[in-house]
């Protein structure tokens, strides 16, 4: 078995990353490539938290159109901060993790008002701000600011872990492996050597079949060298995900209009739209779905779509009326046109929902 990675061996790593990382870095739209750094082209703040904030959870081919669609809306941060929350829910809808998106406006509110447009340059300033966390600061601070700070995302975590052979199961082994990033990560060119680190992780050291012979780690992996990569990391069992259960309602009247209103904000989903909806629980013997209905019609049963979200799985039994007349809508709902769906702010639960019973509604679907 291969001896114990030593201290010294540090700085060598770190710099055969960057080597690897100035040859083979992806190109992304919120990226400033070692090339265009070299000709003193310094990353945007902006772009940089607003990217950090869409890839949490989300893969890189999702985040880029959004990416691309909010800066083109909004090309600053005082212009997200003083556009309406209504607006940016909408232009988030389809991205999932919805809370991330009222922070997001919150966080640039706070940037604005209290930074006058400028992004504090510290870890410690940043997780002051509303919905940055540890991982964003670290992100923000290293990447925007070339402060010296252990960025670690799903990616890094796997990378660390074979490099060391970590053991310890996850999330408990999190300190561990954060102590490990902090130790390799060198004080000039922290921000690439954070993005090379996930690159590695995201296109070498992937979770299925890594690509071992092309990694700049191969000679130092101590999960190579005496374990199955595909081992690491370790995770603890998952326990199985709740079911709750529910009903969606989605009625159409005479002018092709669709009933739907506001969720509350604060909550899953918060501020987001849906069709009326009963509330998402255990189904309690003898429950009369149909009578949480918005109003009595003679509705039909178009089946159940499943959505999973972080902590449970929600199953809604989905419900259909059409050509409504007499419904008179309180100020919690409205008749929206089914042609203008598509710039409505309505999550992907919503939308398959809708989908279930007027399956023509997204053209084309998401």
């Amino acid at each position: 078995m291969k001896k114990l990675i030593q201290p010294k061996d540090e700085s060598r790593l770190a710099g055969a990353l960057l080597v690897w990382y100035d040859r083979h870095h992806r190109d992304l739209p919120w990226r400033i490539s070692p090339p265009m750094a070299k000709k003193g082209v310094k990353p945007d703040p902006y772009h940089i938290w607003l990217s950090e904030v869409m890839l949490q959870q989300t893969t890189v081919q999702a985040v880029k159109p959004y990416f691309q669609k909010f800066l083109a809306r909004w090309p600053k941060v005082t212009d997200l901060a003083a556009a309406p929350s209504e607006d940016v829910m909408a232009a988030w809808a389809g991205l999932g993790y919805y809370a991330r998106a009222r922070n997001l406006k919150k966080c640039a509110e706070a940037v604005a008002t209290e930074h006058g447009g400028v992004f504090p340059d510290s870890e410690e300033g940043l997780r002051a701000l509303p919905g940055i966390g540890d991982y964003t600061a670290a992100a923000v601070a290293a990447i925007a600011f070339n402060r010296q700070a252990a960025v670690m995302d799903g990616n890094v975590e796997r990378v660390i872990s074979r490099l060391y052979a970590i053991a310890d199961p996850l999330p408990g082994s999190k300190p561990q492996m954060k102590a490990k990033v902090a130790a390799l990560t060198p004080a000039d060119r922290p921000g690439d050597f954070a993005q090379a680190m996930m690159d590695l992780g995201a296109t070498i050291c992937t979770p299925k079949r890594p690509a071992c012979s092309l990694c700049p780690f191969r000679d130092d992996c101590l999960a190579l060298s005496a374990h199955d990569p595909e081992l690491f990391p370790v995770k603890a069992a998952k326990k199985a995900k709740p079911v709750r259960l529910g009903a969606a309602f989605v009625a159409v009247d005479g002018m092709n209009r669709i009933l739907l209103r506001r969720r509350p904000d604060k909550g899953l989903l918060g501020g987001m739209t849906e069709v009326p909806t009963t509330e998402w629980t255990a189904r309690i013997d003898g429950d009369d779905t149909e009578a949480s209905a918005p109003f009595t019609a003679a509705w039909q049963a178009k089946g159940v779509v499943t959505h999973v979200f972080t902590h449970f799985e929600l199953r809604l039994s989905v419900f259909f009326v059409e050509n409504v007349k007499g419904f008179a809508n309180s100020h919690h709902e409205w008749w929206e046109p089914i042609a203008n769906l598509e710039e409505q702010a309505l999550p992907t639960v919503m939308k398959k929902a809708i989908v279930a019973a007027i399956p023509e509604a997204f053209t084309p679907a998401r």
